[in-house]
């Protein structure tokens, strides 16, 4: 079933799918919830809920507030809080109390603003305002174009070329929304010295063909007193749950089965 609702009045979409335990999917930016479709369809006992992130898809960017990443101060700022009262306002919609979550790059930080992500290094900041410049220029594509050719693991593209095309095909944010995006994601708080306190289970997956989240990063995830259940998937990149949808699906339905799970 696919579905609307608003919040904070921006109509948002999203897709629900099959029955059993609700596992929330959040995608990777700039693609939108069809990102986790092949996944979701190789992963049985599972109701899939798929939000298309605000600006991303078909979900509306809204009005957002403008002055909150220095570096760029004219630009709106799409922040984690946002996306993550996004998310909630969904959980509400479907009347659903309960829910195990799922994310792929800042849909892994808007599961953590809860717990504090860390802050960009200065490095990042500087390659984010960058990235705002070019699309106020008006060159989302070439940014879209880059982003696939490093994001997609050298695996991947040499095994399926076509990979490319499919998700370059689902990036359609528009430059107002990349804008948005990257001054939210420079602003992000801190939440390394919270990962102590998380206290629910954590699956990590981490990919060794990703040059944006290492898998030295990832193992951060190890110090979560609930307990952390961590892999490694050398040949994937950034978007393995896309490049490798059977193996992430049969890691996660595993998972899922633990009683703590």
């Amino acid at each position: 079933m696919k579905g609307t609702y608003t919040s904070n009045e921006a109509k948002l979409a999203f897709r629900d799918t099959g029955k059993g335990l609700p596992v929330v999917f959040l995608h990777p930016t700039p693609l939108d919830g069809e990102y986790w479709r092949p996944l979701t369809e190789n992963l049985a006992g599972v109701r899939a809920l798929v939000p298309d992130l605000r600006g991303h898809g078909g979900s509306e960017l809204g009005t957002l507030p403008v002055g909150g990443f220095a570096a760029v101060p004219d630009a709106p700022v799409l922040t984690m809080a946002q996306l993550a009262a996004d998310v909630l306002g969904l959980l509400d919609h479907l009347h659903v109390q309960e829910a195990t979550f799922a994310g792929c790059s800042i849909g892994g930080y808007v599961l953590l603003e809860i717990w504090r992500q860390a802050p960009d290094a200065e490095a990042n900041l500087a390659k984010r305002a960058a990235t705002i410049a070019q699309a106020r220029a008006g060159g989302a594509a070439a940014i879209f174009d880059g982003m696939a050719q490093t994001l997609i693991g050298a695996t991947a593209r040499e095994r399926r070329p076509e990979i490319v095309a499919e998700l370059l095909a689902r990036m359609t944010l528009t430059p107002e929304a990349v804008v948005a995006v990257q001054a939210g994601l420079a602003t992000r708080p801190d939440s390394v010295p919270t990962v102590a306190s998380i206290d629910v289970p954590v699956l990590a997956i981490a990919a060794g063909e990703d040059p944006g989240v290492t898998p030295g990063e990832m193992e951060a995830f190890n110090a979560a007193p609930g307990g952390c259940e961590f892999h490694l998937l050398p040949d994937a990149g950034h978007f393995a749950a896309y490049e490798q949808p059977q193996k992430v699906a049969a890691l996660l339905a595993e998972w899922l089965r633990q009683p703590e799970a």
